[in-house]
């Protein structure tokens, strides 16, 4: 919009009527423009009509927005308004004379360029201001919505239309203009006279011209806004003073620091170049050392190769020699077994000489024989006969198959054997059976039922529990034919059932009782019957 001509639009509805002078000659709104104020034909009887004419104009908007609101019944009222605001026009007609007739003069002037935003909001601020002092039948239609509200908030929300109504509304800019002659009389004076006061912010005065209108107010406003400006420019020039110097300033605290770095950068490619010469140095040595090492290398692998062919050949004749000695060795053991055999037989038929001898003895001495308790001699002579004899019945002959993997009936099997030994993994029994219970009564309520047992089935029971993390010897309970032990510190009691198992003699059944599969592969491999925890609880519920 700057540059462009900008033209006050000043609609026909808002055109005061037109008046009568005392000759009876109508007076149009132009007619003041034609003729000098102060003139013979323009006297306090023509601007009063003036002034009344915009009272009537006032009243009727008023009557008719408020009919249409409220209806037929509020008409007597607004007419009986319109009245009174008659009334007080007349009043005050020697007072607002000048300043309507200056608004009808300056009506047709137009500027050149919109007014600046700060200048167009100290008007809307003085209109609000003013429309809120003046009844809300002086009011043009358009701010009677907001007649009730604060000056602030009527310039925030009535923005617009009091800019329109100030620009078209010339009753009503006369009325502003009026106040800001009774608030600003010294600023008013000044610009009548045709000149900007020097002390005044310019923007001000541009308001208060565009309201109050004097005579080459356009060139008044727009002067004001040169002067605003340039003002801005000033404290703008003088700002940007002040940055150039600063500027310049880090300009040469820039340029020093630059040529320090470049120094310094100077000076680091120097020593960067001493030390790249002595790493290329240091290189070349290396490389030299590396051929060294490598050719050293290639001669001890040369060398080791030797050492492997020698200590291969080395043990080929090794191991030639040892199949030679372990075929000796066999021989050995053959004759040795022969001369064995030879004696076995030779003493065992010996012993059967003797043996009969004995018997002849016995058979005489019957009844020192009963007292003593003596059993009849078992060993016949047939039995000095070397022949392959069946194995006696052990722990692999009781089948398994057709039962529960924790059936009783198979523990009980197990211990029918003839000189059984039952050894039992006892932690790992009461966490199978009775698990919430305390350890101390675990091994009681464990050791009650292997009495029990014991005594039953007449075999060996050795219960077996950890002692690793026990601070001394533990009471248990002692019963009949059951052995209570624990294992060493740093000993768990697997290893002591392995130990147990592998003292036995090949061939005695014996039976160990733990669900740790650890321990089932070892005793299994070593010719003991493993079976689970589970069995044995089983067992010792069933009584």
């Amino acid at each position: 919009m700057d540059g462009e001509e900008w033209e006050v639009p000043i609609p026909d509805s808002v055109e005061p009527p037109s008046a009568t002078s005392s000759e009876g000659t109508p007076v149009g709104p132009n007619d003041g423009a034609d003729r000098p104020v102060g003139a013979d034909d323009t006297d306090r009887t023509d601007g009063t009509d003036r002034d009344r004419a915009y009272g009537d104009a006032d009243a009727d908007a008023d009557t008719d927005g408020h009919g249409a609101d409220a209806g037929r019944d509020h008409a007597a009222d607004a007419a009986d308004a319109a009245d009174a605001a008659d009334a007080a026009t007349i009043a005050d007609a020697d007072v607002t004379h000048g300043s309507t007739a200056s608004a009808l003069e300056t009506e047709a002037v137009r500027l050149t360029s919109p007014l600046h935003e700060a200048v167009r909001q100290r008007v809307v601020s003085l209109a609000a201001e003013t429309a809120g002092m003046l009844p809300s039948m002086q009011l043009p239609a358009t701010l009677r919505p907001f007649a009730r509200f604060t000056p602030t908030k009527r310039a925030k929300l009535a923005g617009t239309p009091l800019a329109a109504a100030v620009e078209t509304d010339a009753v009503f800019r006369g009325r502003i203009a009026d106040r800001v002659r009774e608030a600003f009389p010294d600023v008013v004076q000044a610009l009548d006279a045709g000149v900007l006061p020097a002390a005044a912010d310019p923007r001000d005065v541009a308001a208060l011209a565009y309201l109050v209108r004097p005579a080459g107010w356009p060139e008044l406003v727009e002067e004001a806004e040169r002067a605003a400006r340039a003002a801005e420019r000033a404290i703008a020039d003088e700002h940007l003073g002040d940055e150039v110097a600063r500027l310049k300033a880090e300009i040469d605290a820039l340029r020093d620091a630059a040529k320090a770095d470049i120094e310094r950068l100077k000076a680091e490619i120097v020593a960067e170049r001493r030390e790249g010469d002595s790493l290329r140095r240091r290189n070349r040595q290396l490389e030299a050392d590396m051929r060294r090492a490598l050719a050293e290398a290639r001669k001890s692998e040369a060398e080791s190769q030797a050492v492997r062919t020698e200590a291969a050949t080395a043990v080929s004749s090794a191991e030639s020699e040892l199949r030679r000695v372990r075929g000796r060795l066999t021989e050995a053991e053959a004759a040795l077994e022969a001369a064995r055999r030879s004696t076995r037989e030779n003493r065992g038929a010996e012993e059967v000489r003797l043996r009969l001898l004995l018997e002849t003895i016995s058979e005489a001495a019957t009844g020192l024989r009963r007292e003593l308790a003596l059993s009849p001699t078992e060993q016949r002579p047939a039995d000095t006969v070397d022949a392959v004899r069946p194995s006696a019945p052990g722990t692999d002959d009781v089948p398994g198959k057709a039962r529960a993997h924790d059936d009783p009936t198979m523990l009980d099997q197990l211990l029918a054997l003839p000189r059984a030994h039952l050894i039992i993994d006892g932690y790992n029994v009461t966490k199978t059976g009775y698990p919430t219970l305390s350890l101390h009564e675990q091994r009681v309520r464990l050791l009650r039922g292997l009495g029990s047992m014991a005594a039953r089935t007449g075999a060996e029971v050795t219960c077996v529990f950890d002692g690793a993390e026990l601070g001394g010897p533990v009471p248990v309970p002692q019963h009949k034919g059951v052995r209570v032990l624990f294992s060493r510190p740093g000993e768990i009691a697997d290893e002591l059932i392995r130990r147990l198992v592998a003292a036995e003699p090949q061939g005695r059944p014996v039976i160990v009782v733990s669900s740790d599969r650890e321990v089932a592969e070892g005793v299994r491999r070593s010719g003991a019957r493993p079976v689970p925890s589970a069995m044995l609880v089983r067992a010792l519920a069933r009584g």
